[in-house]
């Protein structure tokens, strides 16, 4: 499954990814790691950080 980060992020090395399905995030940092999400806790995440 392929990772996304934000285009706003650039190069930065130290973001937080989204997989591409929504399911889980992760430290770009550390990508061995990542934390499942339900895609109602991303859309909810999203919604607040665009007001």
């Amino acid at each position: 499954m392929e990772w996304r980060k934000s285009s706003r992020s650039g190069n930065a090395t130290n973001c937080v990814e989204f997989r591409q399905d929504l399911s889980a995030v992760r430290d770009s940092k550390r990508p061995g790691v990542s934390l499942p999400v339900s895609r109602d806790a991303v859309r909810e995440l999203i919604t607040k950080l665009a007001r």
